[in-house]
């Protein structure tokens, strides 16, 4: 069982930590060594690894002829692999995991979100089946490049512009002013501090 801190400790830092915890609430395994392979909507039945060998030996047999999820984020493996071979044990390692599926995830909601054009939960929940299929907007999502910085909501320009236009009235008239003030930016999302209770999404504290 992965516990809530290890979660935190090695997810991208690029994604922020509410999503984090609906991510990996939506798709996580509680085993780092849960291997999921399906050929087209059938799941095919495999025997639980028990051992880091054993998962990455079921990994490399399925790559290539069936889609093949891993670990903790239910990442794709072989995602820009040509040869099993080259697969890592990464892919089994708890934070390794995390930390590539947050990643690869975080890109996923952004190319979501753009099309949306704001953060919703519309774009949330579609990311969320683009990460299962592999699918968004009828083209593979996991090779499409990464539209850079989320679109700000409205509701946060809006609040932006009042404060602004607030602090402007405030000011008196002959108050000194060097002419170049800037305009006030919302609080930087990743650098929030975590405040999440992840105790509902079935992990625990490794004894």
């Amino acid at each position: 069982m992965i516990d809530a801190t290890t979660i935190h400790q090695c997810a991208d830092p690029g994604l922020r930590p509410a999503i984090v915890e609906k991510f990996i609430r939506a798709v996580g395994a509680p085993d780092p060594l849960a291997v999921t392979v399906r050929a087209g909507n059938r799941v095919i039945l495999v025997t639980p690894p028990k051992t880091a060998d054993d998962a990455m030996e079921l990994v490399r047999r399925y790559v290539g002829q069936a889609m093949v999820r891993v670990g903790v984020t239910q990442y794709p493996a072989g995602l820009g692999v040509t040869d099993g071979a080259e697969l890592k044990p990464d892919l089994v390692d708890a934070c390794s995991n995390i930390r590539m599926g947050t990643a690869l995830f975080g890109k996923v909601y952004r190319i979501v979100t753009k099309w949306y054009g704001t953060p919703v939960d519309e774009a949330f929940g579609d990311a969320i089946d683009a990460w299962k299929t592999g699918y968004f907007d009828g083209k593979y999502v996991f090779d499409e490049p990464d539209p850079g910085s989320l679109p700000a909501s409205k509701a946060a320009s809006d609040t932006v512009e009042k404060a602004a236009a607030d602090d402007d009235a405030a000011r008196p008239a002959s108050s000194p002013g060097d002419g170049t003030q800037q305009d006030k930016k919302p609080d930087d999302p990743n650098k929030a501090g975590i405040r999440i209770d992840l105790t509902g999404i079935g992990v625990s504290k490794p004894k």
